[in-house]
């Protein structure tokens, strides 16, 4: 069973290399949710597309990440994976086993358009308080 494990792990680091510096290792209680949201559309920007990735029950704050992001027309989903990983509970120190998600999210034909818009909107509230 551990070798399945450690096969597992190793195709898991080979995946993250081949991905580059577009993924995002969520955390449900580090940093607020709209951080990563920003972050997100920001890597989207600059590659393309994102690999948000979350374990146990941060995995509920990336699917809210992606639906943000699919709603307000930026991104479509490319790839949803789900897992389990082993880890070492520190306190027992015993592996444990915990659910892991993985969502690729990709450009919108519109994604450009929109985010020229927001920006647009945010210099225009910018005026509006210089005034």
């Amino acid at each position: 069973m551990a070798a399945a494990v450690q096969a597992g792990g190793d195709a898991q680091q080979q995946q993250q290399q081949s991905v580059g510096g577009n993924r995002i290792q969520v955390s449900s209680s580090k940093k607020p949710l709209f951080f990563y949201v920003n972050l997100a559309k920001r890597y989207m920007q600059q590659h393309g597309d994102v690999e948000l990735s979350a374990l146990g029950l941060a995995i509920s704050t990336v699917v809210t990440i992606a639906e943000i992001l699919k709603n307000n027309g930026l991104a479509v989903e490319k790839k949803i994976r789900t897992s389990t990983v082993e880890t070492i509970d520190e306190t027992k120190a015993r592996p444990i086993q915990k659910a892991k998600i993985e969502i690729v999210l990709g450009k919108t034909d519109m994604f450009d358009e929109l985010m020229a818009a927001n920006a647009g909107d945010a210099n225009a509230v910018d005026d509006e308080e210089q005034t």
